[in-house]
């Protein structure tokens, strides 16, 4: 008996790390973290392997994502209405059937958390031959940058290191592309006066960002002492959101209002706003960077015949498969900035010291201990949690898999699996576990994160990446459902 392999191209070189990775998941259903084992990913075209060194807790975005999973199913639904639409037009097209294997298999997942880290370049796939082993990186995008000993990072979500920045500076450049993108939203010009609502890490580096671009710059945060923490970190002023005389103070320090506003808290109602528009001048501009509601009055914004734009997270080419994941990038005379140039010029801003941000950085756990760093900064002031990780390992290459002979079967037939998408999901997988005699001995992902998800969803005894699994004797025989 035969496993035969076909479909990998000779550019692809497979790793096996000598110890298990780890990776810090959530349980979608309840919101729970915990560090888990997991395959190291697959090297594809078009991208790099990294060695975390340090990986940065976004406060705002991940504990708003994590309170989000410990709700109900109703709780879920209420939080994002967006999602139970998307589910009902799909159930429209496909049938609720289709629809309840959909949202079943995504609540069932483990998801990957983090989107901001730096580290070093272990390997480099075919199409990404900027990058050399050994180069220190910067990592953008949710799914790639993760709390995770090793990552696949695709090249348009990773940018070289400047001389003079640090790894732990680094750590925090996607967050601060975010902020840039913001800045560059607004369209401010020197001399003008910028109101940041909402002092957090976004906050503060959109303060510097703007200061750094010749802007006078005031603090605003519900939390007065944040507000003048924010003057020690570079805001010309700063205020409490609920002092009574705001918009006078406002007036007193710009001259005329504010010329722009950008608004980097979150908040459930559209207060930010109606805020911005009430200290800014005639035909102001507001800049939404933050998640907050959008439901402002009409007279708040008519009557000054504001602007009000979004800022789409790092810049263009977020949520673009084919800019992120394929590696096809924007012509720089149509698209000056996208995400990854925008990563760029913010490590440009620290190498040139035009920017400050050593006094943000101050809280480090080590990576073990992420899952409890979380609880930590609930109640702290920190700007952001580092995760600092141990020296990884160079993973030893191992041969492309080829035919292999294995032993007859004796026992029960065990079943390899590559792939763990919604269609092997919601029918390939409870079809093979309902047959007797068959055991589902190991499932492969190139992500990894995905792999262990179906290991513990169907009772698999193993997850692996797909060129192990493919190398490995152990099954029987292989599906491939990728």
């Amino acid at each position: 008996m035969y496993k035969v392999v076909t479909g990998f191209r000779s550019w692809t070189r497979r790793y096996r790390k000598t110890s298990p990775m780890q990776a810090i998941l959530m349980d979608m259903k309840s919101g729970q973290l915990a560090l888990h084992d997991t395959p190291v990913p697959e090297l594809r075209a078009g991208g790099i392997l990294v060695a975390t060194a340090f990986s940065a807790i976004s406060v705002g975005t991940e504990l708003t994502t994590i309170e989000t999973g410990k709700k109900s199913l109703a709780g879920k639904a209420l939080a994002r209405p967006d999602l139970v639409k998307q589910v009902l037009d799909y159930a429209r097209k496909n049938g609720l059937a289709a629809a309840y294997q959909k949202t079943k298999a995504r609540l069932d997942n483990l998801t990957p958390m983090g989107y901001s880290c730096s580290g070093k370049v272990l390997a480099v796939g075919q199409d990404a031959s900027e990058f050399r082993v050994g180069d220190r990186v910067a990592c953008a995008g949710a799914g790639y940058a993760s709390h995770s000993e090793i990552n696949f990072v695709p090249r348009n979500l990773a940018v070289k290191i400047p001389e003079g920045v640090s790894l732990e500076a680094a750590s925090v450049a996607t967050i601060g592309a975010v902020a840039m993108q913001g800045v560059r939203q607004a369209q401010l010009a020197v001399g003008e006066t910028v109101v940041v609502v909402g002092a957090g890490l976004v906050g503060i580096l959109t303060i510097q960002i703007a200061r750094a671009a010749g802007c006078r710059v005031i603090a605003v945060d519900t939390n007065a002492d944040r507000a003048m923490q924010a003057v020690s970190l570079g805001a010309h002023f700063g205020f409490s959101a609920s002092q009574p005389d705001l918009a006078e103070q406002v007036r007193e320090c710009s001259r005329y209002g504010a010329d722009a506003a950008l608004i980097t808290a979150s908040a459930n109602s559209a207060e930010p706003v109606e805020l911005a528009a009430h200290l800014l001048r005639d035909r102001g501009r507001i800049v939404v960077v933050g998640t907050v509601g959008l439901g402002v009055s009409r007279a708040a914004m008519y009557h000054k015949e504001l602007s009000l734009t979004l800022s789409r997270s790092y810049g263009p080419g977020r949520y673009d498969p084919q800019f992120e994941e394929q590696g096809q990038d924007y012509p720089i005379g149509y698209v000056r900035w996208t995400e990854r140039r925008n990563v760029e010029a913010f490590l440009d801003l620290l190498a040139s010291t035009s920017i400050h941000i050593e006094s943000l950085l101050a809280t480090r756990r080590a990576f073990q201990d992420g899952p409890r760093a979380y609880e930590e900064i609930k109640g702290s002031h920190a700007y952001t949690v580092l995760l600092e990780y141990r020296g990884i390992e160079l993973p030893t290459p191992v041969p492309g898999a080829v035919p292999q002979a294995i032993a007859p079967v004796r026992g029960d037939l065990r079943i390899g699996c590559v792939g763990a998408g919604i269609y092997a999901r919601g029918v390939v997988f409870p079809a093979l576990r309902a047959i007797r005699g068959v055991k589902l001995d190991s499932v492969a992902t190139s992500s990894g994160a995905s792999a262990v998800s179906a290991a513990k969803q169907f009772g698999f005894q193993s997850s692996q990446s797909p060129a192990a699994l493919l190398g490995d004797s152990a099954s029987h025989i292989v599906f491939v459902l990728s």
